[in-house]
């Protein structure tokens, strides 16, 4: 048993609390994934350049994204800050989906980007260095 922020509640790793990773992972997967489809449009579709792509897709996701965290937040606060009768069995529940929510949205919104705007670049660089071989 471990304890749960600055409070002394001891919370044990049940199969509920292992619940959390699996609705975590069904509720931050499709950000990135709509970051990356976005700027991947904006590249063929638009001509955008790889940084401006990058930067009008987050810019694009930036509040369905902060909208979805802050009021998920907002509802898991009270289960996992306040210790009380009832909240026992849902409460690793709801640290897990709460903190792993809040460090997804800092990860999706700052490392993410730069990932991507790395990787769409060494893709534009591979591919003209691929037409000057075949030309």
């Amino acid at each position: 048993m471990d304890k749960l922020g600055l409070y002394p509640i001891q919370q044990p790793f049940d199969m509920i609390t292992m619940l959390g990773f699996l609705v975590l992972i069904g509720t931050v997967v499709n950000n990135p994934i709509l970051i990356v489809e976005r700027a991947v449009s904006n590249l063929r579709k638009r001509s955008m350049d790889v940084l401006e792509a990058v930067t009008e897709a987050v810019q694009i996701r930036l509040r369905p994204i902060m909208m979805s965290m802050v009021t998920t937040v907002a509802d898991l606060s009270p289960l996992v800050f306040n210790p009380g009768a009832g909240t026992e069995l849902y409460r690793g529940l709801g640290a897990i989906v709460l903190f792993g929510l809040l460090f997804s949205t800092l990860v999706t919104l700052t490392f993410m980007p730069a990932l991507l705007s790395l990787v769409l670049q060494l893709a534009v660089r591979f591919r003209k260095s691929k037409k000057r071989i075949y030309l």
